[in-house]
This record gives C-alpha cells, structure tokens and sequence, in this order.
C-alpha cells in the first residue's frame, strides 16, 4: 500500500513568493538552509503519511471545506525568527495577520480532518530552516538579527492538497488536487 506525506496548504503568487525569496539575501551570514522559491507556501495542516484510499477522502473532505469559504486576503507583516517560543530559534519566517476568515477555514479544515496534528496557528510562512549545530557556533552578540516589516498582501481564492517527497536537495511538493473557495474566480485546471 502506497503512502504519500501530505499536507493541505495555500500557494502564493508568484510575485509574493518571488519578493519573500528577495528577502531571504538580507542574510547571507545566517546558517540556514532558505526554503526555494518555488516551496514557498503556508501550510495549513500537515497530515503526514497518507493511504491512497484514505487520500480520496481527504480531497473530498477539503473539497467541502473550501465550498463553505469564502477568499479572504492575506497580509504579512514582518520577517523574524520562529517560532517565538523556541530558543534558540529553528527559522526565520514571514508571519501574517490572523483574521476570522483564516481561522475559521483552519478551524474547519481542524474539524474535518481527525487525524490532522493539531496546534495553536498562527500564519507563516517559512523562508528557511536555521542549521542548529552551526547557529550554537556563534556567539550570541554575533547573531544577525532578524527583524524586518514588510508590507505584502495577496488574496487566497484555493487551498491545495499537497505531497512532500523529501530528497537530499530539499523537499519537492507536488499539488496533488486544488479546492476552490466557495465564491472563486479561478478556474478548473
């Protein structure tokens, strides 16, 4: 039985992705592994290992949950290191405002997807992963500090269902089904 690790995310315009990707040259110092631009995305729950037979629910069941939202736009405010509550700190991420529209559909995608891992949320998206053995290397006073306020906003009309094969470069995502929101404007592909 094949097994697939899936998560269900929103994808970014490009030009959102390309501008967070410029940013990430504000810190060549930094030792961390910067997400591709291309990867660039805000995952909205990671399932994990995933069954064939059980991914045809999944679509199904985000399927509904996008019938029953509507898009909403997304607003990021600032780059910093994340997430807060960690020291010494495991990236440097892009956070967003949170608004209703948002946590409702979380909340929804939450209700509907049991075996979904469930956290306190709040919107990011990641720009690179900090490579923890080379961070420990520097002295703290060293440390280039990441704290930038950015001003990007983009519109969420679908949410994606996505596999993550991991490989040695970095992980490949493959968009394996799009579920509109309900009052979309984009179409069938």
């Amino acid at each position: 039985m094949k097994r697939r690790r899936v998560f269900i995310a929103i994808n970014l315009p490009e030009d959102v992705k390309k501008k967070l990707a410029e940013y990430q040259e504000n810190w060549p110092d930094l030792p961390i592994r910067w997400t591709k631009q291309d990867n660039i995305h805000i995952t909205l729950v990671f399932l994990g290992y995933v069954a064939d037979e059980e991914l045809v629910e999944v679509c199904k069941a985000v399927k509904e949950v996008g019938s029953r939202h509507s898009s909403f736009s997304v607003n990021l405010f600032k780059i910093c290191y994340g997430p807060t509550d960690k020291k010494p700190p495991r990236m440097v991420w892009a956070i967003g405002e949170k608004s209703e529209e948002f946590a409702s559909l979380k909340e929804d995608l939450d209700k509907s997807l049991a075996n979904s891992e469930k956290r306190q949320f709040s919107p990011h998206i990641t720009l690179g992963r900090i490579r923890k053995w080379e961070w420990q290397r520097i002295e703290p006073e060293e440390r280039p500090s990441v704290d930038e306020e950015i001003n990007l906003s983009f519109s969420v009309d679908s949410i994606e269902i996505m596999e993550s094969v991991l490989k040695r470069g970095g992980p490949e995502y493959t968009i394996l089904e799009l579920a509109k929101l309900a009052d979309s404007k984009i179409s069938n592909f």
